[in-house]
């Protein structure tokens, strides 16, 4: 970091008591808690996890210091604060995808305006049907429209794409909504506090599964078997042997372990 960009010893200080205020005020949220869920904790909380990690990030850049504290990440939802019985609901899904085989995609999307001519596409950039095999914007249009999400996330290999993460809401609502009365803004009224549940899918849990499992490895191999024991470990009927390896390709091969877990905290630096 610059010397220009070096914050100061007064801002450091200043961070410091901004986590002492966040303290005493998320005790006394604790304290004057309603219930489980109460919202003003959950402000307290965020407020007080925001200033520390401020703080812990400005006695790092000017003392190259650390605190003792691990910053929990703001990945959970706010309690639930819609109806109890609602009456109607609405799904939000976001999928990521990376264009990674840009000449597949635009192969299938030509294929599909070959086949249908009066097949939509965006307009500009190129769309005109018989040019959409040249243009990914409009590759992009004409697959996106001619088939439906789901379809597309089984078979987005045929398409060059990449999966990225995924997310879907199921959000609660009081009334069912009016023909067309949110498709000018339809995301606007995502609200977490109206979350009935939600399903996340990330590369990042495989990482962090991967994580425990390794962490789970520490054992001596003389913990898990006795060397004492090896000769008669292996001294067992050939036949046997067979009769297991007939009954694995029976059955498809050898049953596999599932280990599961929570996942592993990232460490703090």
């Amino acid at each position: 970091m610059s010397d220009a960009a070096q914050p100061s010893a007064a801002e450091v200080r200043a961070a410091a008591e901004a986590v002492k205020a966040a303290l005493d005020r998320h005790l006394d949220a604790v304290e004057r808690r309603s219930g489980e869920d109460d919202p003003a904790v959950y402000a307290a909380f965020n407020e007080l996890a925001a200033t520390a990690e401020a703080y812990d990030e400005l006695l790092y850049d000017t003392y190259d210091e650390v605190t003792p504290f691990e910053i929990p990440g703001d990945d959970t939802l706010p309690a639930y604060a819609g109806p109890e019985e609602p009456s109607a609901l609405s799904v939000l899904i976001r999928r990521d995808y990376a264009v990674i085989e840009p000449q597949r995609l635009l192969a299938q999307a030509q294929r599909v305006a070959d086949l249908d001519p009066d097949v939509d596409a965006p307009a500009g950039a190129a769309a005109a049907v018989g040019n959409v095999g040249g243009s990914v914007h409009a590759a992009l249009g004409v697959i996106f429209g001619e088939y439906e999400p789901d379809e597309i996330a089984s078979r987005h290999k045929e398409f060059g794409l990449e999966e990225g993460d995924s997310t879907l809401w199921v959000t609660a609502a009081e009334d069912p909504a009016e023909p067309g009365e949110w498709l000018a803004s339809p995301f606007d009224q995502a609200d977490p506090q109206r979350v009935i549940c939600r399903f996340d899918v990330s590369a990042v849990f495989d990482e962090e599964q991967d994580l425990d499992d390794d962490g789970d490895d520490g054992e001596d191999v003389d913990d898990v078997v006795d060397v004492d024991d090896v000769d008669d470990v292996l001294d067992v009927d050939a036949d046997d042997d067979a009769d297991d390896e007939a009954d694995d390709e029976a059955d498809g091969g050898p049953e596999r372990d599932r280990h599961g877990g929570a996942p592993a905290s990232p460490p703090k630096r």
